[in-house]
């Protein structure tokens, strides 16, 4: 497809006084924005949109006015394509991409419809060809590394190296040889106990330099190097450790003649986006390091979190990092005068924090004079862009292209695989072919999508509207999505409001962000107004921004998402009655805490969520150990912000849903939560799925996930029928 703009999306903003924490003001809306979510609407949208926003009341969605031969029916009850089934067909997950020698995509596609296992695909030959498996079908490829993984391949010319998810073992592979089956090069010790992430190749001496976590003393307390694994023919050996003493590593980088090692290191209680540093070793004729150095990280007064190391052809070291400015932004070391200088600054992310490993935000590309250029993108105010810097002239070129949502970055001679979304375009890569200049796009085509088909539905689609909307902290504003109920056959009484599922995030270090999820779509197209919160300590939005949760986790993340409910009810765009609240993990701690010291919800769906913070602290991985110490403060704190500590505070409905596998939240964390609500005599129902761990990846339970949540609000706060045939749960203390 060409490069023609996309339908506008709106930035409106919320404006109130806050002279006190309970005050929140009147509607009103802002400008249409280029550049915040979208391109600018055509004048007829425009129309749709001040019309739709003059009154406060109003809840409909600008697409979709009012029509004599609509359905009239109550919110929730509407009838909707958009089904759990369609839901877990569009659930596929991209876990990185690289190129071949011969210039064509790889890709790591996650299938729901094989019980998650995740395959390396290869782009066809001829346009119209299918994309080709390159995975044996008894294969998975999948690191545990850190629980999150990530950086769960490397591709050099025409091999690949992989974790493979059973064993946790390296395998290599050639890609276009049909015959040739995936061969070990590491040890096999009886259990997937040592997982790898984050490798690349060393030509200089026949190795795979990569990170290792090391569990076979300690699953909670693993050991964590950067290692070398041979990759000749001879017997497989134990890998040697290159670098090691500290807590954690990330991004081993190689100069492009083996001569020089750049990596990311740091130890507890800090995470990396908290306080890291970047090192580099020179490499001796025997392949070990003799010299180091620390480029960013190690000076006291400056505190900052280095990330995504990268060496240009010529052997320059680029950067990213939030030194002074408390924004990541690109950088680049000069070794000569062993200083540091800043590529372009603004007041923008363009990285993300290092949740997984193998995140790629940028390329190092050369113009035609044959100087860098830095094809990257960057993050601001909800949306995303992606330019092309110039290392020389500090200049930065905005890349016209339809998404507004950009994660990882990908090279070859003339284009840029791009992975990214927006709110009509699910997770999807493209192609991105420059110009000779590198400095405009001149095609845009779709490679890969995780839901293909999807836009048959265009018509159900909920535009989000990014709201920034006060908090209870004076002068302090928050952000979120808000997508108001969708559906073109269906209209509901105008004197009703519709019920409202609020959305916390995980991480809590994470941004949820305004693009198209049919998972929000199934709610929204059957009448439901959905919103999706990044609270205070959210990224996306700054350091500043992101320690606003530091010693104050479920205090601001709770806050901030009853704000923003409560908002949206003084906004007139929700039914305050019909409040309920959902999240994951982190998300999932903030939903159980908002149920137990707050009354904003009327009920509540926690997913692997944490009811129980020393229990966390005791028992989750060693990546997070630490974590929560910053986050939460003394052993009070601890106990009083504890859901399961406070059980006689909950008043309203909760179902929970846990794998039985989960390292991250172990599942004694939901069933002590249900036994204690259970015995209160609150209606009460858990779920657990066996061979599940943190997040669901099998398709029969991320639908049994979505249906039972639906219905579950339904019968106990919704006051009315859903359209689609499901059974209901036994509700404990209810049926």
């Amino acid at each position: 497809m060409g490069l023609s703009a996309i339908a506008g999306h709106t930035l409106t903003r919320f404006s109130a006084p806050l002279s006190t924490s309970s005050s929140f003001g009147t509607l009103f809306f802002g400008r249409i924005r280029r550049g915040i979510l979208g391109q600018l609407p055509t004048r007829k949208q425009q129309k749709k949109y001040y019309k739709i926003m003059s009154s406060s009341s109003s809840s409909s969605h600008p697409e979709v006015e009012a029509k004599q031969d609509q359905i009239a029916a109550p919110y929730g009850s509407w009838k909707s394509p958009i089904t759990a089934d369609v839901v877990c067909g569009a659930s596929k997950r991209l876990g990185g991409t690289a190129v071949d020698s011969h210039g064509r995509l790889i890709w790591l596609e996650s299938r729901p419809s094989e019980s998650g296992r995740a395959v390396l695909v290869k782009e066809p030959e001829k346009p119209g060809d299918e994309p080709v498996d390159i995975t044996p079908k008894d294969f998975g490829v999948r690191t545990l590394a850190q629980e999150y993984g990530g950086g769960d391949f490397s591709v050099h010319e025409d091999t690949v190296i992989f974790s493979n998810y059973k064993d946790q073992r390296l395998y290599k592979q050639l890609i276009n040889s049909k015959d040739y089956s995936p061969v070990p090069l590491t040890p096999d010790y009886g259990g997937p106990v040592v997982s790898y992430a984050d490798g690349v190749f060393d030509t200089r001496f026949g190795r795979y330099i990569t990170v290792r976590e090391d569990r076979r003393e300690s699953s909670i307390n693993a050991t964590t190097a950067v290692v070398t694994v041979r990759l000749g023919n001879e017997n497989i050996q134990e890998p040697e450790v290159l670098i090691g003493g500290k807590d954690f590593y990330a991004f081993p980088r190689l100069d492009p003649k083996g001569e020089r090692i750049a990596w990311i290191e740091w130890s507890h209680p800090n995470m990396p986006w908290d306080k890291a540093e970047l090192w580099v070793g020179y490499i001796s004729d025997k392949g070990e390091i003799y010299k180091r150095i620390c480029i960013a990280g190690s000076d006291p007064t400056v505190v900052e979190s280095p990330t995504e190391p990268k060496w240009s052809s010529s052997g320059e070291l680029f950067f990213i990092t939030d030194r002074k400015c408390g924004f990541w932004n690109l950088y680049k070391w000069v070794e000569s005068d062993n200083k540091v200088l800043s590529l372009y600054s603004l007041d923008a992310e363009f990285s993300r924090p290092l949740w997984v490993f193998g995140i790629n935000s940028y390329e190092i590309i050369q113009s035609h004079e044959g100087k860098n250029l830095v094809a990257c993108s960057y993050r601001q105010k909800g949306r995303s862009y992606l330019v092309i810097v110039d290392d020389v002239q500090s200049t930065l070129s905005v890349l016209d292209i339809p998404f507004t949502v950009i994660d990882n970055i990908t090279s070859t001679d003339h284009c840029l695989y791009v992975e990214g979304a927006s709110a009509i375009h699910p997770s999807s890569v493209a192609k991105v072919t420059l110009d000779s200049y590198k400095s405009k796009a001149v095609e845009f085509k779709i490679i890969w999508s995780s839901s293909p088909d999807c836009l048959k539905y265009k018509s159900y689609f909920s535009l989000p509207e990014l709201i920034e909307f006060p908090t209870e902290v004076p002068g302090q504003t928050a952000y979120a999505y808000f997508y108001p109920p969708t559906n073109p056959i269906y209209q509901a009484n105008e004197e009703e409001k519709p019920p409202l599922l609020l959305k916390s995030h995980g991480g809590p270090t994470a941004e949820t962000r305004g693009i198209l999820n049919l998972s929000i779509q199934y709610w929204t197209s059957r009448g439901w107004a959905f919103v999706d919160v990044n609270y205070g300590g959210s990224t996306g939005y700054g350091r500043e921004y992101r320690e606003r949760l530091l010693g104050q986790w479920g205090i601001v993340d709770v806050n901030d998402c009853c704000s923003c409910a409560k908002f949206l009810v003084e906004s007139g765009k929700v039914d305050a009655k019909r409040l309920c609240i959902t999240g994951g993990s982190a998300g999932g701690y903030t939903t159980l805490a908002a149920l137990a010291f707050r009354d904003t919800f009327k009920a509540g769906a926690s997913l692997y969520g944490v009811a129980d913070l020393k229990m966390l602290a005791a028992e989750t991985h060693k990546f997070e150990s630490h974590y929560i110490d910053n986050l939460v403060g003394s052993k009070k704190d601890f106990f009083e912000r504890s859901p399961i500590n406070s059980v006689d505070k909950f008043s309203c409905p909760i179902i929970l849903f846990q794998g039985l596998e989960d390292k991250v939240v172990p599942p004694d964390q939901a069933r002590k939560i249900y036994q204690a609500v259970k015995e209160k005599g609150l209606p009460v129902a858990l779920v657990e799925y066996e061979g599940e761990q943190h997040g669901f990846r099998k398709a029969e339970n991320i639908k049994f996930t979505l249906e039972q949540q639906m219905v579950f609000f339904a019968r106990l706060v919704g006051n009315f029928k859903v359209a689609d045939d499901i059974t209901p749960i036994k509700i404990d203390n209810f049926d």
